[in-house]
This record gives C-alpha cells, structure tokens and sequence, in this order.
C-alpha cells in the first residue's frame, strides 16, 4: 500500500495518535461505572459514543473542517462551511445509528471579524435545520497569533460536538450483525467534503501557483469553488431509514483515512472484508487532481471519499426496498458490492488510474 505522507499527513501515524488518545480516554471510563453517564460497551473505536443516564441513551461526538477553512478565506465565501461542520459530527452519530438532536461549536479566532462570523453562523443555522438540531451553545475565542491562515481578513478554526439519542428498544449500529453475503450501498458525495485538503491543495499549488484557488477548471468553476463544495447531510436519511423499520447492519461515514479506513472500522468488529467493484465514480475533479499531482489510486482511495460519502450494510433482501426508499428522499445511492469473509478491502478503484485495490483490514477488535 502507498503511504500517505507525500499530502502532508501521515494517516497511519494519525490513526496511531487517535489510538493512543482513546486509549487514555477509554481508562476513564470506569469513573461513571454505575452511575449516569457510564459509557455502554460495544461501541470502542466506531464513531461516536453511547452513555446510559438511567435507561435514556445519548450518544456524543466530536469534530472539525480542518483545513478546509482556508478554501474560505481563499474564495471569501463564508456560508457554506456549516455544512460541512454539521456533517462531520452528526453523521458520525448516524453510522452508529443515534438521531442527532443537539450541537454545539467553538470558533477560534485571531482576531473578529463581524461579517465573518455572522457568514458562519448563517451557514450554521442553515446546516443545523437540515440535519434536524437546535444549536445550544457555542464559544468564540480571540486567541491572536495562535491561530494563523491565509490573507489579510479573519482567520479561524472551526469545531463542533454533537449530542444523539437512541430511541428505546432500537439497538445501536456497531458492525456486529454484518455477515458475509451483506450488501453494501454507497451514496454519493458532492465533492471532499472536510477531508483530504492538505493534499488538494499542495497538488493545486505545484500545479497552478499560489493563487490556485482563482484559476478555471473545466466546468467553468475556480478550483477554489471547487474545493469549497459543501458537504452532503446523511443523517436524516439514515433516521429516515430506521423509522421505516429497515434494519441497517452496518454504517460508514467516509471521511478521514476514505472507504479502507472507515470501512475497515466497522468490518473488524467480526473480523470481516468487502469486495466493492461498484462504488460511484469519482467527481471529475478529483481524477482531473489525481492526474495533475499524478497521485497513485492505492493513495486517494485513503484520503479522498472518491465520490461515496457513506456505506450502508444491509441484508440481500431488503437491498431493492432500502435503494427505493433513499431515492424516494433525493439522495443518490447504488449497489457498491458485498460483504466477504476474509479480513480484506478490495476496491475496484476508478480513479485517473483504474486498479483493483487491496487493502489488508486492521485486525479484530
């Protein structure tokens, strides 16, 4: 498999970080044993987390946009980005499958800007009424210095935790009634979504120069709309989908890490693969990228959502029922392929160099 450190990130050293954070985390959790708020097990390494407050179940987790935050200041548009906050932690909460209900944000700054953060804010409320919460708290912190970017206005970094709640008697998504035969649906991304940018950008500047985000791509949009693309919601869908009483066997954001990481987090709960020949193809954009910093397939199939923004697992026979009922709702999905007994991903990639892609799971948890 091609490293990833040639975009800046090194995923695999972030997925070691992120262990060892959790690891820490996880040795507090006896602290609530027996009491409100005592985390329930099942749930170690997936996407959010599930606390018992005497028999009512909420679940929370946590994010940012990254570094897509600088595509902003480049482009000066502002009011998109709470799309793309909103996604990262409320369809976190989806893949295990809790109903977000709440959130909150911390915006650091360097210095304010009131038509900045008034663009934010729009984005936000407009973001928050999609994915059906109430935004109920919210810091903004002048921190000077200690937070940098690109240009002369407002520069920032942009985090959010939400707060889900699992209806009684509906068992949360964690992986554990895939089987081998299951099938997985993809659905279709707009664009990066909050991931992969370290990447997107430095190909954009070798290439184009430092005022990448001004120059034309082929349909008429700056790359810097281009990047900017905000993210698709799939919370309400997958709400929409448990309320209809389809059982999901299994959910997957893609985000950070694209299908092997994020896949591979719920496939190792019964130490399981998938062979996915049918993913949605790529955006232009992303092969017209790949080809430009001549990116191996083995490596944006890591670090870019490559078109799919979430999988679904669910049983051979409800496969017809569940596409018919998401396209009835206008979110795009197809057939991506099929659960498989051996602990490999293989991924027929159709990047601007089509290959079969294998990649070897993380062990079972």
């Amino acid at each position: 498999m091609v490293g990833s450190k040639s975009s800046g990130l090194d995923i695999d050293l972030g997925n070691h970080c992120s262990a060892l954070a959790y690891g820490w985390a996880r040795r507090t959790f006896d602290t609530r044993r027996g009491l409100p708020g005592e985390p329930l097990a099942g749930l170690d390494g997936q996407f959010s987390n599930v606390m018992d407050f005497g028999g009512v179940r909420l679940a929370l987790t946590s994010d940012g946009i990254g570094t897509k935050t600088e595509i902003a200041e480049r482009v000066g548009v502002y009011n998109t980005l709470g799309f793309d906050l909103v996604a990262m932690v409320v369809d976190d909460l989806a893949a295990n499958g809790i109903e977000p209900v709440n959130l909150t944000n911390i915006l650091d700054v360097d210095r304010l800007d009131a038509e900045v953060v008034d663009a934010l804010m729009q984005g936000l409320h407009d973001a928050a009424k999609v994915a059906n919460v109430a935004v109920v708290g919210g810091e903004i912190a002048e921190l000077g210095s200690r937070v940098g970017g690109w240009g002369d206005g407002m520069h920032f970094n942009w985090c959010a935790a939400a707060l889900g709640i699992l209806a009684p008697g509906r068992p949360a998504i964690d992986g554990s009634a895939m089987k081998p035969g299951d099938a997985v649906i993809a659905l279709r991304s707009r664009g990066f979504r909050s991931n992969g940018f370290s990447l997107v950008r430095k190909v954009l500047e070798a290439q184009l120069g430092p005022s990448w985000h001004n120059e034309k791509y082929e349909d008429g949009r700056t790359w810097g709309e281009v990047a900017l693309t905000p993210s698709i919601i799939y919370s309400p869908l997958v709400s929409h989908l448990r309320d209809r009483g389809f059982n999901l066997h299994g959910v997957s954001h893609i985000t950070g890490g694209g299908v092997p990481d994020k896949f591979g987090r719920i496939l190792k709960v019964n130490g399981l693969g998938a062979f996915l020949p049918n993913l949605f193809d790529p955006h232009p954009f992303m092969k017209h990228l790949q080809g430009l910093g001549q990116l191996p397939e083995e490596q944006v199939y890591r670090l870019w959502n490559m078109g799919n923004g979430m999988l679904l697992v669910v049983d051979p026979g409800d496969l017809a029922p569940v596409l018919m009922a998401i396209h009835e709702t206008g979110y795009q999905a197809m057939p991506a392929g099929e659960i498989t007994p051996d602990p490999v991903i293989r991924i027929m990639g159709k990047g601007a160099a089509p290959a079969e892609l294998s990649y070897v799971r993380a062990p079972k948890a």
